[in-house]
């Protein structure tokens, strides 16, 4: 058994970083209590599920293009303003920033407050750009 692990140590390595990279990500999940979508799957569920898109970024970034349909609701007014978004409790929500660092502090704040189905997009607004999505900027 020692001459194998000193053979294939290499080997064994790899396979525990893989092991860990697969569980990080149900980990995660439990501990932040939403999932991460990227662009793909953000317009699956805003075209199969009605998701709701919620953009905390703010005004001037807002100004700049958002995803269409978006709500602006920068972070730091999120708290107070879940009000306006009590009627979507049971829809699924995504919340969205600039890279997805800002928006998965909102997710959490949605998850706390009580919304059941909420993810965060994956790199924000420049991976939904990048995915080559449409913008509006009105």
């Amino acid at each position: 058994m020692r001459d194998f692990v000193t053979q294939n140590a290499f080997l064994l390595l790899a396979l525990v970083f893989v092991v860990f990279m697969l569980a990080r990500g149900s980990i995660r999940k439990r501990l932040s209590g939403f999932d991460e979508v990227d662009p793909g799957q953000a317009t699956q569920l805003i075209n199969r599920e009605d998701a709701i898109v919620v953009d905390v970024r703010e005004p001037q970034e807002w100004s700049q293009g958002h995803i269409p349909g978006a709500r602006h609701i920068p972070l730091g007014q999120l708290p107070k303003r879940l009000n306006e978004l009590e009627k979507y409790k049971d829809r699924p929500i995504i919340t969205q920033c600039r890279s997805g660092m800002r928006s998965a502090t909102a997710a959490s704040t949605l998850k706390k407050a009580g919304f059941t189905k909420i993810y965060n997009l994956k790199g924000g607004i420049t991976a939904w750009k990048g995915a080559g999505l449409p913008l509006d900027r009105k």
